[in-house]
């Protein structure tokens, strides 16, 4: 593997490598941009088969939250970290401060918080070592809620689009991956009288689903092909390709995954099969939304987050527009619209301020 072609190729800046031997740590801290502000992006834990595949992963996912801080319009560039482990038996405290050691080595170049496979708990040990991580306890707490949000509000645009109205009642939603903010979103659907088909790699989390929402469950593979309005992924990304794609039978693809396309031409390729696609960067950045307000001059407050959550409903109208006016893709004129913030405050004239 290439590291520096591969990051070369969507000029990323940094990319650190962590090891700790005492605490079996392996991680990877990758920063994508920092011309809006520090990297921020979460820590996310799982259990690669091999290296190259976490090097991929955190390159990606960095990248991606270059583009959904600028797209919720956060004074933050994008970073994101991987830990190499199975998150339901290798965790400890040990293991999580010295990421933390590894995280406040780089001065605030980057700051962390929870994602798929960890916790605001362990954030907590995070914190032990570094300042340099959101999310915690008593303050933004865990951000699933307001990434589970934040996808039933884009979702509800994406149904005004192509079903007339923002209702979901009555609307067929495949939700892939319930984990902390597939099971909140199924809560939404089921709340506005969605009808749910769920699935999970761990059945527990499937029978939890089906027991308080009335889900019907079927296997992880068999996930693409069910006949629904409403595909949510909601797991890890790339489930859009070229073995998924054809089996599709919804008319949305709206969900709380990263990084959801393969490749960008099967966002084309979805276009050209009639399926409207909310770019997972916009329509999942209300977790951010809420990590980043414990940042905010006037503290964290719950319900200017949600206000400012809800908005994505906006964003992803407005991407919808740019992608009709434009005739391209709705990946592409997300990318565009996120580009666009960044070029212009990169443009502005940095003045000197003494010290």
């Amino acid at each position: 593997m290439k590291v520096f072609e591969l990051m070369g190729k969507h000029d990323h800046e940094q990319l650190v490598f962590c090891n700790d031997a005492a605490s079996g740590l392996r991680a990877i801290i990758g920063i994508h941009n920092t011309t809006l502000g520090p990297a921020l992006g979460g820590c996310r834990m799982w259990p690669y088969k091999r290296e190259e595949d976490a090097i991929v992963d955190v390159l990606r996912l960095s990248e991606g939250m270059t583009y959904k801080n600028a797209a919720m319009g956060l004074n933050f560039g994008g970073g994101k970290a991987v830990i190499i482990g199975d998150p339901r038996s290798d965790k400890s405290e040990e293991l999580f401060r010295a990421f933390g050691r590894f995280v406040d080595s780089l001065g605030g170049r980057y700051i962390t918080a929870e994602d798929v496979g960890t916790s605001t708990d362990d954030m907590t040990f995070v914190n032990m070592e570094t300042d340099y991580v959101l999310g915690l306890p008593g303050r933004s707490g865990d951000p699933s809620p307001l990434t589970a949000y934040g996808v039933y509000r884009g979702m509800k645009a994406c149904a005004r689009e192509v079903y007339g109205t923002e209702s979901l009642k009555g609307l067929r939603v495949a939700v892939q991956g319930l984990g902390h903010v597939g099971y909140v979103l199924c809560q939404h659907l089921a709340d506005e009288g969605a009808k749910l088909v769920v699935t999970d790699i761990y059945e527990d989390r499937v029978t939890r689903v089906e027991k308080d929402f009335g889900a019907k469950a079927v296997s992880p593979e068999d996930i693409y092909a069910v006949d629904v309005d409403i595909f949510a992924p909601c797991a890890l990304g790339a489930v859009i390709n070229d073995e998924t794609l054809p089996q599709l039978k919804c008319k949305i693809v709206a969900g709380a995954a990263n990084n959801q396309l393969a490749e960008p031409r099967h966002g084309d390729l979805l276009q050209q099969k009639g399926i409207l696609y909310a770019p997972d960067f916009v329509i999942n950045g209300g977790g951010v939304i809420n990590v980043s307000e414990e940042l905010s001059a006037g503290g964290y407050d719950s319900d200017r987050v949600y206000a400012r959550v809800s908005k994505i409903f906006d964003k992803i109208l407005r991407v919808i527009e740019i992608s009709k006016r434009e005739n391209i893709p709705t990946y592409e004129a997300a990318n565009r619209m996120a580009a666009e913030r960044i070029a212009k405050i990169g443009a502005l004239k940095r003045i000197h301020l003494p010290r």
